[in-house]
């Protein structure tokens, strides 16, 4: 079975990617979308997973490893919520920032660009490769 790639969204006042190394594991929870909720259900052990701040910085900032596959959001009052574990693997050595991204060709499509308000959504596997690349980084 091939490997997904992910990219979840989190506002570096709430959550930053330097908390997360510290932590070495988080529970993803609190998703109120359902398109970002089918999207953490889709997530399988091992899958990579590009992790961006919101708000000012707007930029990919690190990169994460699912850890335990979907179940039920604990912090959930009410419906049929979903979280995953993620574990940090590395810190970008270059943030990507979104302005970058918008202006490759490459990445035109990228669900970054279109659907910008979705907190976790789907990368392709050329899409993953291409932010690597611009953040001077590899799976190395």
């Amino acid at each position: 079975m091939s490997q997904s790639h992910w990219l979840v969204k989190q506002e570096p006042e709430t959550y930053p990617f330097d908390q997360l190394l510290r932590d070495q594991k988080t529970r993803w929870d609190g998703v109120r979308n359902f398109q970002a909720r089918n999207n953490l259900r889709s997530m399988k052990k091992g899958d990579l997973v590009l992790y961006y701040h919101s708000g000012e910085e707007r930029a990919v900032v690190g990169l994460c490893e699912v850890i335990t596959e979907a179940y039920p959001d604990p912090t959930a009052t009410e419906g049929d919520w979903s979280a995953v574990d993620l574990k940090p693997l590395k810190k970008l050595p270059r943030s990507v920032p979104l302005a970058n991204i918008k202006s490759k060709k490459a990445l035109a499509n990228m669900a970054l660009v279109r659907q910008s308000r979705l907190s976790v959504m789907t990368v392709t596997a050329a899409e993953f490769s291409e932010i690597l690349s611009l953040s001077g980084t590899s799976l190395k």
